[in-house]
């Protein structure tokens, strides 16, 4: 695996959590409970596009991590 796909699988990883807290904030019946799940999501979030920035400069800085260059195209046959 290399490190393009392994910072798009963390990118992944944080935006399920956020959601799951989300989640957890919609299902809970506490106010206080619903108020720290959505703070978390929100803090969450913030620390995602920060990491989101850090991906596309690396793909800047590295063109050969950027996952999606790296499928290769069918050779056409003869």
């Amino acid at each position: 695996m290399t490190v393009g796909e392994k910072m798009h699988m963390a990118l992944t990883n944080l935006e399920s959590a956020k959601a799951s807290l989300e989640q957890f904030g919609l299902d809970s019946q506490d106010k206080n409970a619903q108020k720290m799940y959505f703070e978390m999501a929100e803090e969450l979030g913030q620390m995602i596009k920060r990491f989101e920035g850090r991906i596309n400069y690396t793909e800047n800085q590295e063109p050969q991590y950027k996952v999606k260059q790296q499928a290769k195209s069918p050779q056409p046959q003869a």
